[in-house]
């Protein structure tokens, strides 16, 4: 299959190493990955923070990007999420304006082939196992998108089980936000940083190494909360954990 990747903002600026994973595998899998080179960010922080006319122009060029795409994959939950949730109506109102009189058909053809990276893999594919080796304990957290937006469900947790050499620990209220819901941890700071506190107890408390996730932002936003408690956990993409193989263990 052709896979169009979409970086998104975090991976590209911050977590390059995420994309590089979600492109060893795919490819590993047989796929054949594509970047178109004219992309940029799906305009979620602008929606976030109020600035909806300055979004509107985002969704032409992420149509145009990608209008040949056979599927488009996405390894951030929140991205995928404010493509399905404000795109139709941002291309009717562009419509409106009579400058875009085919967006809205050319949006309606494409967001069905858009997937978020282990959406892709769970229900395009098919896949649990996609031949993954990591030994080390593991704990993972839903982010609110993921679970509440996309319902993603058990899907990245039924690919983490498949991992062979892993120790995949439960982790007490992951489905609880982590507190930074993009503006959100700058708009109401108090409230984020509790919900975080909240959030790294309960990660501190399972004795993993590692904690994973679909979205780079909610990981960042968990780092920081461990590093001040001086906590031995560490965040990966779910991506780079798929990516892993016995190959690189040795």
């Amino acid at each position: 299959m052709r896979v169009s990747l979409f970086i998104t903002c975090y991976n590209d600026t911050l977590f390059p190493e995420a994309l590089q994973a979600v492109v060893q595998l795919l490819r590993r899998l047989g796929h054949t990955v594509e970047v178109p080179p004219g992309q940029t960010c799906c305009g979620q922080m602008h929606l976030n923070s109020g600035y909806h006319a300055e979004a509107l122009p985002l969704l032409p060029r992420f149509v145009e990007q990608f209008r040949n795409a056979e599927v488009i994959v996405v390894p951030s939950s929140s991205c995928v999420a404010a493509m399905r949730e404000h795109y139709p109506a941002m291309a009717r109102e562009l419509e409106q304006t009579g400058d875009h009189p085919t967006l809205a058909a050319g949006l309606n053809n494409l967001l069905p082939r858009v997937f978020e990276f282990s959406e892709f893999l769970t229900k395009k594919l098919g896949l649990t196992d996609v031949g993954a080796y990591y030994p080390h304990r593991v704990t993972y957290h839903a982010s609110c998108h993921g679970l509440r937006s996309l319902n993603l469900g058990d899907g990245p947790e039924s690919l983490l089980r498949s991992v062979r050499g892993i120790d995949l620990v439960p982790l007490d209220n992951k489905d609880t936000c982590c507190g930074f819901g993009g503006t959100f941890a700058i708009k109401n700071p108090d409230v984020s940083a509790a919900m975080l506190a909240d959030k790294t107890a309960c990660i501190r408390a399972t004795g993993a190494a590692l904690c994973t996730a679909t979205d780079t932002s909610c990981l960042m936003h968990i780092a920081g909360g461990l590093h001040r408690h001086d906590a031995p956990t560490q965040t990966l993409h779910l991506a780079q954990i798929l990516a892993a193989t016995e190959e690189d263990a040795q």
